[in-house]
């Protein structure tokens, strides 16, 4: 805020004319895969396949690497220069380059080999990495060197979920995969922090960021022995083989592709879905520090606050991936992403310590709208776009996170910060609402899903 190879989801026809009729959307009254709740087949099915515990595993060690070496590059970024605005960049600079990864190379995913891409990925991160350790590096070269690895982090991401379908294959097992990647992430991010902060207790920022980059190399490695070698997707689905391919410039083929999505009015309406409830969410969360001092809180009081939203995250995907077939989490789709801003209104009554975190609690519960969205953009994307939908999906949803973020610290300039976390719920609501009434009525009538 994300099974074993079988035939895709059954249901109604997708809306858009030039649909793939074996790609049907789903929706409620599709209740198709496997039997959910006790008894039933859910995450472990997910897991039973050795390809996607690969997946899993090269996430999982990457991902707890990259969190320490965010850390420990701020701290090293703050050791030589003693500027927390340089500090901050670090972790700005892990988000803003995400819009050109997704717009200028996006296409990547699909025109070269996903093995191929998601190792190449992983060995120029583990790269930029290790030159961070190089004694005497400027700090400006230090920035620039975290924006490669920000860039090509989108392109990455799409890969790896377009390669889920592959893996997974396109029904309920490929929801739950994209849950898991999820769920990793989100507890990396806890655990990760943590982690880091013993670990340059113990050991200097330059050692833990040639942890970070022996950790990306293992990744690599996993999903280079660990995942089966298959063809770039746009030979796979019959789109131009690499002779041809090559002929049209990087570029040219990435924007082609967005605007073969952007035109698709499903797809279109799907993507904003993806980024708006987020965009919202994030607000009240980036106002976390001020607010704390306001309430005279500790830094052990923000570190909770902090942990709240991802908690809520996890727990309400864990239970809803688990408990809920795909019939349930359909239905639960657009209602709960719409409501999942409401519990920043709370803010406007500026809460206690308790019912701050409570809140933070509740809207990370909101994430669990996500099971439902994954199946329906899988649905509405062709095969031969897969890699440049998950791709350009992945660096909106950064873009936009990060957009509201800035917007939130820069009207809490001006107004009181719980007014702008409380405005920001009313209004991420409304938006949300308008985003899921276009949704529903790109779907045919029949198969509507309820708001």
């Amino acid at each position: 805020m994300s099974t074993p190879s079988g035939p895709g989801t059954t249901g109604p026809a997708e809306s858009r004319p030039d649909a793939h009729a074996s790609r049907p959307e789903l929706a409620p009254g599709d209740d198709q895969g496997p039997p959910r709740g006790p008894g039933g087949a859910g995450y472990g099915a997910v897991f039973a396949v050795r390809e996607f515990r690969a997946v899993f595993a090269a996430h999982l060690v990457s991902m707890l690497g990259e969190v320490v070496g965010q850390l420990a590059l701020s701290v090293l970024v703050f050791r030589l220069t003693g500027s927390p605005l340089l500090s901050a960049l670090t972790f700005a600079t892990s988000m803003l380059p995400y819009v050109i990864g997704g717009a200028l190379l996006s296409s990547v995913a699909d025109r070269f080999p996903a093995r191929r891409v998601l190792v190449v990925c992983d060995l120029v991160h583990a790269g930029c990495v290790a030159a961070m350790v190089v004694p005497g590096m400027p700090v400006a070269a230090l920035l620039a060197l975290r924006c490669v690895p920000a860039a090509i982090s989108p392109v990455f991401s799409g890969t790896r979920s377009a390669t889920l379908g592959d893996i997974l294959g396109e029904g309920d097992a490929f929801v739950l995969g994209r849950s898991v990647i999820r769920i990793t992430a989100q507890t990396a991010q806890l655990a990760g922090f943590g982690v880091g902060g013993l670990l340059l207790a113990a050991v200097s920022p330059r050692a833990a960021l040639a942890l970070t980059a022996a950790a990306l190399v293992g990744s690599a490695l996993v999903l280079r022995f660990g995942t089966r070698r298959r063809p770039a997707r746009q030979v796979a689905s019959g789109g131009a083989p690499p002779a041809t391919a090559g002929r049209c410039p990087l570029l040219g083929d990435s924007l082609s592709g967005m605007r073969r999505l952007f035109a698709d009015r499903r797809i279109r309406a799907l993507m904003l879905l993806s980024w708006v409830p987020p965009m919202f969410v994030v607000m009240p969360e980036a106002l976390l520090t001020p607010y704390s001092d306001g309430l005279g809180l500790g830094s052990v009081g923000l570190g909770l606050l902090m942990c709240g939203m991802p908690i809520g995250a996890i727990v309400s995907e864990a239970l809803v991936g688990s408990l809920l077939g795909p019939r349930a989490r359909a239905r639960l789709t657009l209602p709960v992403g719409v409501l999942a801003m409401l519990p920043a209104l709370g803010y406007a009554v500026r809460p206690s310590f308790g019912w701050a975190l409570a809140l933070q609690l509740l809207t990370g519960c909101g994430i669990a709208y996500s099971l439902g969205l994954d199946q329906w953009f899988l649905a509405a994307v062709p095969d031969e776009l897969r890699g440049r939908a998950m791709t350009v999906l992945t660096a909106g949803l950064m873009t936009a996170q990060g957009l509201g973020m800035a917007v939130s610290g820069a009207v809490a300039e001006f107004v009181p910060v719980h007014v702008v976390a409380a405005t920001a719920g009313g209004c991420g609501a409304l938006c949300s609402l308008l985003v899921a009434l276009e949704v529903r009525r790109t779907v045919p009538g029949s198969a509507r899903p309820e708001v």
